[in-house]
């Protein structure tokens, strides 16, 4: 397995020390978080953060804006909006040699059946032009599954693949999103998955713990080829390394 994580464990450090620290602790991958201080819009002008990267043999993965962000939104002007945030971090990844970029599905607010299927036709409208765009400058898009409640899009794997294949471009599976789902094993036979969100939890809601410490089927991690340990705090996801290291050695 390649192994990285996600740069919500070392929120507001400098990439050069996310980078030291990923290189040091010997990770292939990192996910860079692009909120707050490392928003495209302003990563894309600031030449010394391209030329940090340079010096690290390290894959880079980006995870697009999705705070105040919905490619579902009712709201035209939203859907506009997360469309042109996700376009520019599609921008930021072929600027910087980033190979994939995460993004999420979108979500509705309001428990009716009419308005979620139209916010899952605006959803796809708004990725599928995302999706063009990362494959003419030859970056891949890929669509996070949700945990397993009504309000988020792709909260079931049926719905993740008939998303994915609409949006054509690839999957992000978060095994602790499909944890909440009851259909954890589903997500695995999905088609064309990028990579995986590693974390763990109790199966009733998304908490985002280390490896080990809800109640996550670990053994499908032998079946992760790339895979982000996405926790809250570096601490936990060292501890998610070693345990994720110590299970693939067994039998």
């Amino acid at each position: 397995m390649k192994l990285g994580f996600s740069t919500l464990a070392l929120f507001m450090k400098s990439f050069e020390e996310m980078l030291e620290i990923a290189s040091r602790d010997g990770f292939q991958l990192i996910e860079i978080l692009c909120e707050g201080p490392y928003w495209p819009r302003k990563l894309l002008e600031d030449g010394l953060f391209i030329e940090s990267l340079e010096s690290y043999d390290v894959e880079l993965l980006l995870h697009a804006p999705t705070i105040d962000l919905n490619p579902a939104s009712i709201n035209q002007g939203i859907r506009e909006e997360t469309k042109k945030q996700t376009t520019e971090t599609i921008e930021l990844a072929h600027k910087i040699g980033a190979t994939t970029i995460t993004t999420h599905p979108g979500l509705v607010h309001r428990k009716e059946e009419r308005i979620r299927n139209m916010a899952l036709e605006f959803a796809k409208e708004t990725l599928k032009d995302c999706s063009i765009y990362a494959d003419d400058l030859g970056v891949k898009l890929s669509i996070e599954n949700m945990p397993g409640r009504y309000s988020y899009l792709c909260n079931n794997p049926r719905e993740h693949e008939e998303f994915i294949k609409a949006c054509e471009c690839s999957a992000t599976v978060d095994m602790g999103h499909a944890n909440t789902t009851g259909e954890f094993e589903d997500f695995f036979k999905i088609e064309d998955i990028a990579y995986y969100h590693i974390n763990d939890n109790n199966g009733k809601k998304d908490e985002h713990l280390p490896v080990g410490e809800g109640n996550l089927n670990l053994k499908f991690l032998k079946r992760v080829k790339k895979g982000i340990i996405e926790v809250n705090d570096y601490k936990n996801v060292l501890k998610s390394k070693s345990r994720i290291k110590k299970l693939m050695k067994r039998p």
